[in-house]
């Protein structure tokens, strides 16, 4: 039971981290808050919920693994390389399509809500 809490230790340790380092998982978080602040007025239903908070959990959980690619591939390549800066390039690309695919998600839910 120990080791259960310690590693939960651990992961709340790597998300403070994670905030107080990412400008971008901020963002990504204040975007989450609104989404749900919309969900709440529009009283989306309960399955439009279920598909919003996994949108939310796997876009945040994206942004989390490209900090840790990111952390790093500057830990094992500290100077300017052509091919670690490709890596973290493409790590970003991996956020940016799970946001685009979210946000694509959130405009079928919403669009015929909002208008």
């Amino acid at each position: 039971m120990r080791r259960l809490f310690k590693s939960f230790g651990f992961a709340i340790n790597g998300m403070f981290t994670a905030w107080r380092e990412q400008l971008n998982l901020k963002i990504h978080a204040a975007i989450a808050f609104l989404v749900l602040i919309l969900g709440w007025q529009m009283r989306i239903s309960k399955y439009e919920w279920y598909v919003v908070i996994l949108c939310i959990g796997v876009v945040l959980a994206a942004e989390l693994f490209n900090s840790a690619i990111e952390k790093w591939v500057d830990l094992v390549q500290p100077q300017r390389n052509e091919t670690a800066g490709r890596m973290k390039d493409i790590s970003a690309a991996a956020v940016l399509v799970v946001a685009l695919a979210a946000a694509v998600v959130g405009a079928i839910i919403f669009f015929d809500k909002l208008f």
